[in-house]
């Protein structure tokens, strides 16, 4: 009897690492409040400068997009040990981690292209809102593709399959994440740019 209630508890603890991956999302959530709760407030106080969302905004979020459907397919892949399918995809979403980066300097080079700048006396808050949150959310991102490139090594060393999950776990609800994070992004600056 005593067997079992021990081994029921140990069932029902949580992992550490994912209780610390649970703080770490909901700070960022925080963040992410304050970002744009503090947009709405200073834009409704005037001298807003509009100008158009760069264009790439767009297809850095089908970007995203699609590099988690890579990541749920590394996921996968790794549940079934199917190693091959779990490096490929696992290198997929870095690639696309690393496209959607690259389009977000191109967009910010959009803004630099039309005036709009981050500080400085030549900026306007619009502006220097937009570098932050999409500035914050890219650091985000560095972070994530740190941690996958982890583990793809760790996959690389057949340290990654269905008895050991925890890593890719960590990686697919972060990554996961991060998407959800940028759409809610996209969205709250087309409504409200």
């Amino acid at each position: 009897m005593i067997m079992n209630s021990e081994i029921q508890a140990t069932q029902r603890r949580v992992n550490p690492l994912k209780f610390m991956l649970v703080l770490l999302i909901v700070s960022i959530v925080m963040m992410f409040a304050a970002f744009t709760s503090a947009y709405i407030v200073r834009r409704e106080e005037g001298n807003w400068l509009e100008f158009d969302l760069p264009g790439v905004l767009l297809l850095n979020t089908l970007v995203l997009v699609l590099s988690s459907v890579f990541m749920q397919w590394a996921y996968v892949s790794a549940r079934k040990d199917n190693l091959k399918n779990l490096k490929l995809a696992l290198v997929l979403t870095i690639v696309a981690g690393f496209a959607f980066l690259v389009g977000q300097w191109e967009g910010w080079g959009e803004l630099v292209r039309n005036n709009v700048y981050f500080g400085g006396t030549t900026a306007n808050p619009s502006g220097s809102f937009l570098y932050v949150l999409t500035g914050v959310h890219a650091f985000h991102l560095v972070t994530g593709l740190i941690f996958l490139i982890i583990v793809v090594i760790s996959a690389l060393r057949y340290r990654v399959h269905s008895k050991n999950l925890t890593r890719i776990e960590l990686c697919t609800i972060y990554w996961h994440f991060l998407g959800a994070l940028w759409i809610y992004l996209y969205v709250f600056l087309v409504l409200n740019h």
